[in-house]
This record gives C-alpha cells, structure tokens and sequence, in this order.
C-alpha cells in the first residue's frame, strides 16, 4: 500500500520531477543497467565525472563507478531525496533540488565539504541531512559508512 501511494503522489503532486527524471531515463536505459529498488528506478551510470548521484522524482541516477559499497550509501541518500519529493511536490525545486545543487556544485561551498578548517560535511546541509534520515527510514537499510549514518540520526 505503503508504494501505491509513493507512486500516485510522485505522478501527480510530484509530477515536474517525474517528468523530467523520466525523460533521463528514457534516454539512458539501454546503455546503462537500472533497478527498481523500494519503488524507486535507479540507474547506474557509467562515468568518471565527479558525481556521486541525482534524484529527479522516483528516478535516481547513480555513478556507477564508485565501490559497490560507496553506491549503496548514495542510492539510500537518493532515496531520501525521492521520499521529499513526495512529501514537498513542486515546492521540492525551490526547498531541495536549487540548494543542494548550489550546495555540491558552487565553488564557494565544494571547497569547504570536508576540510579541517571549516569542518562542513556535505551532509551538514538541511535538506542532504533530511534525505539521509528518509533514506534509511524508507529503505529501512542503513548506510555502510560512518560519514553517511552520523548525519541520519
């Protein structure tokens, strides 16, 4: 039931993200191996550019070259991103997908995640810390490294 209702809201009141995750997929499925895990289509890419992973709706996209370990720990965090999806509906671009784009890819933020001097963690952002606690609450799986499950408690 639980996934009946995941996937009406993400078709209706989380239709933009949707749209546009599905558009991803389309254009990605033959050349890359995808999943339906918990109710949610994730796809491995196949790349060397940094990127770890994106969630648009209950489509995620997951750098595959990353240890089988390392990947299992972003799908859980992309999860959590599809869950306030749901929850947040077009108030999700605004409240989620802007800031924890600006927040990985600005330089003025990328030089701060993990060093000594700031001791900002990616995660420390509300809403990379928020879809760390729906990842594991969704998946009902926890994170394999420390750095991950420090910020889902």
């Amino acid at each position: 039931m639980k996934l009946f209702f995941f996937f009406i809201l993400q078709w209706t009141w989380g239709i933009t993200q949707n749209l546009v995750g599905g558009v991803g997929w389309l254009l990605l499925r033959n050349k890359h191996r995808s999943e339906l895990c918990h109710g949610v289509c994730v796809t491995y890419v196949n790349t060397q550019k940094r990127f770890g992973g994106v969630s648009l709706g209950m489509f995620v996209f997951v750098n595959a070259a990353y240890s089988k370990n390392a990947m299992n720990d972003i799908r859980i965090h992309e999860i959590g991103h599809c869950v306030q999806s749901m929850l947040l509906g077009p108030l999700y671009w605004l409240v989620v997908a802007i800031p924890s784009v600006l927040w990985c890819n600005l330089p003025v933020f990328r030089k701060r995640h993990n060093t000594a001097e700031t001791r900002f963690n990616y995660y420390d952002l509300y809403c990379e810390a928020w879809a760390n606690r729906w990842g594991v609450k969704w998946t009902d799986t926890n994170f394999i490294n420390p750095g991950y499950a420090k910020w889902n408690a």
